[in-house]
């Protein structure tokens, strides 16, 4: 062995090492930048959720303030008997027409009347209630004998909607057999 010299018997290196840890660098940064992806995806998901529900909740609160107000004593002479207008969140029978919006999917529509009793984060929910006519033409009323106290009174179409500007939007509608 010559002690002199190391280098002469030693083998020359090739960087083979630092190639390879430099790859397995790469690929260990495309995993975590995949799975930063999908967490934030997941965060989004999850925030978007929150959002709807929230404004479910307000909205199905809205709806029930309309039939606490229907169960009133004097809502139904409060109607407005012009066809097609609304007053203070009450409006007459809806008129079908041949490519007419309906109102709640109108976007001129200004029937909408505030929810007193509901705060909501994102904005207050509205309602509006549609007169729908007396109960005897309804479905599957003329099959009963006797015929369901329901079936005698008049209906009412109550549609809520909670809005809130880039966020979830939810309208919920219901049918109501009135007093």
């Amino acid at each position: 062995m010559n002690y002199a010299n190391p280098r002469s018997t030693a083998p020359r290196e090739r960087g083979a090492a630092l190639i390879v840890v430099l790859i397995l660098l790469l690929i260990t940064t495309l995993l975590g930048l995949a799975s930063l992806r999908g967490a934030l995806m997941e965060e989004r998901m999850s925030a978007n959720m929150f959002d709807r529900s929230v404004g479910f909740q307000a909205a199905e609160a809205a709806l029930r303030e309309a039939e606490t107000r229907l169960l009133q004593p004097g809502t139904r002479a409060a109607f407005p008997t012009l066809a097609d207008t609304c007053n203070a969140g009450l409006c007459s029978t809806p008129v079908p027409a041949e490519g007419k919006l309906e109102r709640a999917d109108n976007p001129g529509f200004n029937g909408w009347t505030n929810a007193a009793l509901v705060s909501n984060m994102a904005g207050t929910p509205q309602y509006f209630v549609e007169y729908m006519g007396e109960a005897p033409g309804w479905p599957l009323c003329d099959r009963e004998i006797p015929r369901h106290p329901s079936c005698m009174r008049p209906r009412y179409r109550i549609t809520a909607r909670s809005v809130a500007d880039g966020r979830a939007n939810v309208i919920l509608q219901a049918s109501f057999a009135g007093s």
